[in-house]
């Protein structure tokens, strides 16, 4: 299908950017706690904290480069998938981990997260995990266009129909990572963030995320 600007003005168009919005941003604040964490983050975002943490950028601006190509694919092979949402997640989710690392430096939560025991930790951990599938899920249904991460593996699984969707999301997922390790050799730093973590999240966050939005779906 062509691209064509109709394509933005969705129908129910306010009240799905309502949803879209604070949604994509909640998804920023969430990553920012848990790259403080430590313990793995979704694959896209261990790939570009690498990148960015290698090159010396912030990641907001290491986000719209690495998924400002992503969008130069989708354009040509997936225009119809494109949306306000599209450019909401490519823009905003890495500017708003940037202010949020900042202000939890500032205002010494970083500096609890980096203190608390382990049982602390655990609680943190899971209650923002948790909070991102949901808002993650939100985001999803508002159904305003597909992030340019989200959706290569979607074009890629056009083209080979006969590989479930979901292995080549995985496949995808687990070659962010790898993109993430590769990136961080050339860092004197190292690794930004847990390898096995972002491989886990890579198996399990999209089937879970998936899994809530069904039936929000059905609410919103």
């Amino acid at each position: 299908m062509k691209f064509t600007f109709k394509q933005f003005l969705v129908p129910n168009f306010a009240k799905r950017l309502a949803f879209m919005l604070p949604a994509v941003i909640l998804m920023g604040v969430f990553v920012s706690i848990l790259v403080e964490i430590g313990w793995g983050t979704d694959p896209a975002s261990f790939m570009n904290l690498n990148i960015a943490s290698t090159l010396g950028w912030g990641l907001g601006n290491t986000e719209v480069l690495v998924y400002g190509l992503m969008l130069i694919f989708t354009f040509i092979f997936g225009a119809q998938m494109i949306g306000f949402g599209t450019l909401a997640n490519m823009i905003l989710i890495g500017y708003v981990v940037d202010l949020c690392r900042w202000i939890w430096s500032n205002i010494g939560f970083a500096a609890f997260i980096a203190d608390s025991s382990l049982a602390v930790r655990i609680v943190i951990f899971a209650i923002t995990l948790i909070c991102f599938v949901f808002v993650a899920a939100i985001y999803i249904n508002a159904q305003m266009g597909v992030a340019p991460y989200d959706a290569m593996p979607q074009i890629i699984s056009d083209w080979i129909p006969k590989i479930p969707f979901f292995v080549i999301r995985i496949l995808f997922d687990l070659s962010a990572v790898l993109i993430g390790v590769i990136a961080a050799r050339f860092n004197p730093e190292g690794i930004q963030g847990s390898v096995i973590g972002s491989i886990l999240m890579s198996l399990m966050l999209g089937p879970v995320i998936s899994l809530v939005a069904n039936p929000l779906k059905k609410i919103l």
